[in-house]
């Protein structure tokens, strides 16, 4: 397996997703707690990717494999089949990230406390069943939510509870703040599952996947997609204004013209070979800007 065909199978260019609401956590744990235990949350960084990776990895197996015969998903689309790749050493791959990420996790869990366990077992299961069992989450009206809530805000939950866990209190005021802050990047990468579903829509079918824009029909679920990029910019200013974020946020505004201008292109024609792409652009870009403009407010601070 050469480096470009293992990125395509692990989804290297998603891992903005991950990535960049860890950078948030980071912001946040030093804004509001000046507090940053930096070995432990690299730690929870490397077993939070090898996890990413393993899942996305379980997610072309488990497509792979649940693909129906009679139409050329397995050979000509799904990474595993058009690049012939053994299922045994698929496997191993998978078994051994999970392994790996988990004694990672739970070895770290007996440092910061046992609240880490509960957040990353959610975490597993989550990832774990996104793909797998008789109804994967991903091929339900779910999957939107679980993938925005989970990566998200639960991955900068943890990125906070790990840098403060000597003084963090769990408060519906403190988890409803750090929920807020984050409610941008959830939006924005629920809504790049629900740009992968609209563009998806006839193979999923094919493939008895019945996601959430099955059952809300295109124009329906094209509107969610611009609600949602709405909701995550009002969040930021909503943010800003409660004092949850520095001043500096709102500059994040200033990609709103390159925003709209992709989201425009996918509104125009929804084809996965040529404007999904705008929802990644769109999330790497808002979740980028906003760990930017963060960390800028925070020298200035």
């Amino acid at each position: 397996m050469n480096r470009e065909v293992f990125f395509e199978l692990v989804e290297l260019k998603a891992k903005t997703a991950s990535v960049l609401p860890f950078l948030l956590g980071i912001c946040f744990s030093w804004y509001h707690y000046g507090s940053l235990h930096l070995g432990y949350v690299l730690i929870y960084f490397i077993a939070m990717f090898i996890f990413n990776m393993a899942v996305d990895i379980l997610d072309n197996y488990n497509d792979y494999h649940h693909a129906k015969e009679g139409h050329d998903y397995k050979e000509k689309t799904n990474i595993i089949g058009r690049e012939n790749l053994s299922l045994p050493m698929i496997r191993r791959w998978i078994i051994w990230m999970v392994a790996i990420s988990a004694l990672m996790g739970i070895g770290l869990s007996m440092v910061v406390g046992w609240p880490l366990l509960w957040l990353g077992l959610y975490c597993y299961l989550i990832g774990i069943f996104y793909s797998s069992g008789p109804k994967p989450l991903s091929s339900l009206p779910l999957g939107e939510f679980f993938s925005g809530f989970t990566m998200g805000f639960m991955i900068m939950l943890i990125c906070v509870y790990i840098n403060t866990f000597d003084s963090f209190q769990w408060t519906m005021s403190n988890i409803g703040s750090i929920f807020l802050v984050s409610l941008p990047n959830t939006c924005l990468i629920a809504n790049l599952m629900l740009a992968n579903n609209i563009c998806d829509l006839e193979e999923d079918e094919m493939n008895h996947r019945f996601t959430l824009v099955h059952y809300l029909g295109k124009k329906a679920s094209i509107g969610l997609f611009v609600g949602l990029i709405v909701i995550a910019f009002a969040s930021i200013v909503l943010s800003v204004v409660l004092g949850l974020t520095p001043l500096t946020m709102l500059l994040t505004l200033l990609v709103l013209p390159f925003i709209w201008k992709q989201t425009k292109l996918f509104l125009n024609e929804q084809v996965k070979t040529k404007t999904f792409i705008c929802a990644v652009r769109i999330l790497a870009v808002g979740a980028l800007v906003q760990v930017v403009f963060f960390a800028i407010g925070l020298w200035l601070k």
